[in-house]
């Protein structure tokens, strides 16, 4: 089995597990559990946060910052394929009362400036105050940079506004720009959350983690988001077991992401030399990789088959529908992540070769016939 679907899929390796075995207990709801303990001070220290706060799941995290951050009838500016938006069951809305204000995304995945701006309401009764801007980065494998992320923060700050960063792929952002410009990717990262009020990582993703995200800011905002998480039920015991894996990837899978994020691109470049030699531009096209993401839009009758092939060879990703300007389109995604290897990535890229050499065969085929039968 190859399980590209996402890089939640990752199972702990024998030494994550032995640090797990080993962890030594409190109870996190009292506030001893040492692991817990560790595990939020060494996060601290990596991103120069002042606390942080160990929960489930990224979905609580953002919800727990969101609730922290803003009343009911107030207003968070988001993207609208944001992850908090579209992706998390509309908790901020049904749980927080938070009036959610999406904004159409740039092609580099962005939020313009200027929509943000313009996005902001007077202080008038009739509308919900504006409170919050959320970010997020990586937004579908995409990088916002440090020029951007610093520009949105600033922004806030005159504007009066928190901003909050959905981080769950953090260190993948991070990753991707040292690896550009030979840098250290905790110091990227660092570079990165500056000046923002809160941000939420994700354990459990490219970090190989079993459960888990963290959401960190200033000394009193954590304690208010440490209230909600008790409200939203996610305080819990013995978490040391989880913390003491968060730890050990914080410390072990940062700088490895760099591997997933060159098996996209091999993957990438395997599927376009594939189109490109049986000439389905039209049906099958990439979209660029940036860390360990990759999007492909097909023809519905070709995803349809290559999916088949794949779900027959053990291998698997995602697929949903769309409407585009030429007709409908299937876009598949393909995660790369620390239980995937090159020479998986590689066996997947030859089994499309054959698949799509097959599809162009029998395409052929169909032509000629159809070409017959008019004749």
């Amino acid at each position: 089995m190859i399980d590209l679907r996402s890089d939640t899929v990752t199972r702990p390796s024998p030494a994550m597990q032995q640090a797990m075995f080993e962890a030594p207990l409190g109870d996190d709801v009292f506030g001893d559990d040492p692991s817990v303990n560790g595990l939020q001070q060494q996060a601290c220290e990596l991103l120069g946060f002042e606390a942080a706060l160990f929960a489930p799941s990224g979905t609580m995290t953002n919800l727990i910052a969101l609730m922290s951050h803003c009343q009911r009838g107030d207003e968070a500016i988001v993207g609208q394929q944001w992850h908090t938006y579209k992706w998390e069951a509309g908790g901020m809305a049904v749980l927080g009362s938070i009036q959610p204000q999406p904004l159409v995304h740039q092609p580099d995945g962005s939020l313009a400036l200027h929509d943000i701006l313009a996005a902001i309401k007077p202080d008038d009764p009739h509308f919900a105050r504006t409170r919050l801007v959320v970010i997020e980065n990586t937004t579908g494998g995409q990088v916002l940079s440090l020029d951007y992320m610093q520009q949105v923060q600033q922004l806030c700050k005159a504007q009066s506004l928190a901003c909050h960063i959905d981080g769950a792929r953090i260190f993948n952002a991070a990753v991707a720009i040292a690896s550009q410009q030979q840098q250290d990717p905790y110091q990227v990262a660092r570079q990165l959350v500056a000046g923002f009020d809160s941000i939420s990582v994700c354990l459990s993703k490219g970090l190989g983690a079993p459960v888990g995200s963290l959401l960190l800011g200033s000394h009193e905002f954590i304690a208010k988001a440490r209230r909600i998480r008790k409200m939203l039920g996610g305080g819990m015991r013995q978490a040391g077991v989880l913390a003491a894996a968060g730890s050990y990837a914080l410390a072990h899978n940062v700088q490895r992401l760099a591997e997933d994020h060159q098996h996209a691109q091999v993957l990438a470049a395997g599927f376009n030399e594939a189109v490109a030699q049986h000439q389905l531009q039209a049906e099958f096209s990439c979209h660029p990789v940036q860390t360990n993401i990759l999007f492909c839009d097909l023809s519905p009758k070709l995803a349809d088959f290559l999916r088949q092939q794949f779900t027959e060879q053990g291998i698997l990703c995602t697929a949903g529908s769309y409407q585009s300007a030429d007709g409908q389109r299937c876009r598949l995604r393909f995660v790369t992540h620390l239980d995937v290897s090159l020479a998986q990535i590689q066996q997947v890229v030859a089994v499309s070769q054959q698949v799509l050499a097959h599809y162009a065969r029998n395409n052929t085929r169909n032509n000629a016939r159809d070409n017959s039968a008019v004749l």
